[in-house]
């Protein structure tokens, strides 16, 4: 099949979403553009701060949420289930569970005041179900700030060309910043000013590699999420992540118009069987494929730092549900890039063995990218990776200290965050993250199941119609349930008594909290409507 058409297809789907479901679920979130933010009524200079316009909050929250999720778990599930069922998968979920998570997330947390799922939690279903629910995130975010630090600086070691670009963006990031808050310079000029810098970071990083050990690159990484998690977010945090999220738009792009002009024809199945090494497509390819579709992390910075900055609540619909599409259009083209590259008679797991899903992407990239960026395709590829990446490290940060200061009463913001970096830190250079890290799709999955069960259960406290959030719940807890299932099987034979003992945390988790919810569905029952 030609890519194109593929392509195409996905981008009317997304569009027909946003402008009729989008609307939809606006009106079924009450969306009130007249009643005044967190970030007027909270403003403390620090965290609550309303953002320039409703794009610098738009490119925060995107950079933010597309981490190296929509990139790597598509490329996976295509080399190991075939390009459609991913396809069908990253539309569908996008559309229908991923889109309504990430608008609900942040709509429930602006109208109150701010707070986190967690916090939402606490008040429409228990005490109890907050307190481990905010435990869980948590650790959850040790993981996954440990995990994308030493990403990121092996990809520094790896690609010294992307050092001075993404080091770099920091300092004019911060200009940036100046000129938006301090010195009330036009956003077009102090845009045009910032993109420029960052062409110049570029092409230095082509000419001056920069080349430094691993632990160096950890330990300068890990500076920088203290001061990115401890500064008022309109210095640093927010407009890195808007300048970086033009690069992100660049990169896509690129890739769009590559395909408009090569037009490749996907050449790696469509199908390939019911099972794989990683097991049968059903539950296994929806946790793999993850942030493509559905992630329970958007939910956490929709409510950790996107909800603090948002100027009015009409800008919800575009940066919760069109921020979700538009990483599906991410993961559409990551797809597309995995299947232009191989034919039917290539045995795809031992390449998938052989080499790495970011590695697969930078060279279906190139290829598809080569009619408008030449040479420099794989280049770009792992510059838009790193940018992800990054952002996502940062942000995970912040919400990391947020959560410190509330299950562990800390007043001083410093302190929570030092305490956040030396545990990441900890579990970075030992390397025990790894050990971990297979049971975190799933985990990640569970959190977007429980984000979604909050939601409905706070439109169930306003005797709002529920369908369209606790199906989708029902269908994430019970897939994600069964992933888990099958890998605490597959543990349990391979004698791995840590990650089983994790699988069997994470599944008892998931049964307390789905008893909370039942309680709150029988209490509420005779306001059900479903």
């Amino acid at each position: 099949m030609n890519s194109l058409f593929i392509a195409c297809a996905c981008g009317a789907l997304f569009f027909l979403a946003y402008r009729f479901y989008g609307r939809f679920l606006q009106a079924l979130l009450q969306v009130d553009p007249k009643k005044p933010t967190p970030a007027f009524t909270k403003s403390d200079s620090l965290d609550y701060i309303p953002a320039r316009n409703r794009m610098v909050l738009f490119g925060h929250h995107f950079s933010s949420i597309a981490g190296a999720g929509p990139i790597i778990g598509p490329v996976i599930a295509v080399m190991l289930w075939g390009w459609l069922p991913a396809l069908l998968w990253v539309v569908i979920g996008s559309i229908f569970i991923g889109g309504i998570h990430d608008f609900g997330s942040l709509v429930i947390s602006v109208k109150e005041g701010g707070s986190s799922v967690a916090d939402i939690a606490g008040q429409v279903i228990s005490r109890r179900a907050k307190l481990l629910f905010a435990v869980f995130v948590w650790l959850a975010l040790i993981l996954v700030i440990a995990v994308f630090t030493y990403l990121c600086a092996d990809t520094f070691v790896k690609e010294p060309k992307i050092v001075m670009p993404s080091l770099g963006l920091i300092p004019v990031a911060m200009v940036v910043g100046y000129l938006f808050y301090n010195l009330k310079v036009n956003t077009v000029t102090a845009t045009v000013f910032g993109l420029l810098c960052l062409a110049g970071l570029l092409f230095l990083g082509n000419i001056v590699p920069v080349n430094a050990r691993l632990w160096v690159w950890i330990t300068v990484l890990f500076v920088y999420v203290y001061f990115a998690s401890v500064l008022p977010v309109n210095i640093l945090l927010q407009p890195r992540d808007y300048l970086s999220c033009f690069l992100l738009l660049f990169g896509v792009g690129a890739g769009y118009l590559g395909l408009l002009i090569s037009r490749p024809e996907m050449t790696t199945p469509a199908y390939r069987a019911l099972s794989s090494s990683e097991g049968s497509l059903w539950p296994m390819l929806f946790v793999t494929v993850a942030c493509g579709a559905v992630s329970g992390f958007h939910a956490l910075i929709a409510s950790g730092t996107t909800s603090k900055q948002i100027a009015s609540e009409a800008h919800a619909r575009p940066i919760g549900y069109g921020g979700m599409l538009a990483e599906g259009l991410v993961a559409v083209l990551a797809i597309i890039a995995a299947g232009v590259l191989f034919g039917a008679n290539d045995d795809l797991g031992a390449i998938l063995k052989s080499t790495t899903p970011i590695g697969i992407f930078g060279k279906g990239y190139g290829v598809i990218t080569a009619p408008v960026l030449g040479a420099y395709g794989p280049f770009i590829a792992v510059c838009i990776l790193n940018a992800f990446i990054l952002t996502t490290l940062d942000t995970a940060t912040r919400i990391a200290r947020y959560l410190s200061e509330e299950l562990f009463g800390i007043k001083n913001r410093h302190f929570s965050t030092i305490l956040v970096v030396v545990l990441s830190a900890g579990l970075a250079f030992s390397g025990q993250w790894a050990k971990i890290w297979p049971v975190f799709g799933a985990s990640n999955q569970l959190v977007a199941a429980l984000a979604l069960f909050v939601l409905s259960c706070w439109l169930l406290a306003r005797n709002k119609p529920v369908k369209f959030t606790l199906w989708p719940a029902l269908f994430m807890l019970v897939t994600t349930l069964a992933a888990l299932f099958a890998q605490a099987r597959k543990y349990f034979l391979s004698g791995d008594n840590l990650l089983f003992i994790i699988t069997c945390v994470l599944i008892a988790l998931a049964g307390f909290m789905v008893k909370e919810v039942i309680c709150v569905l029988r209490r509420k029952k005779a306001c059900v409507r479903v």
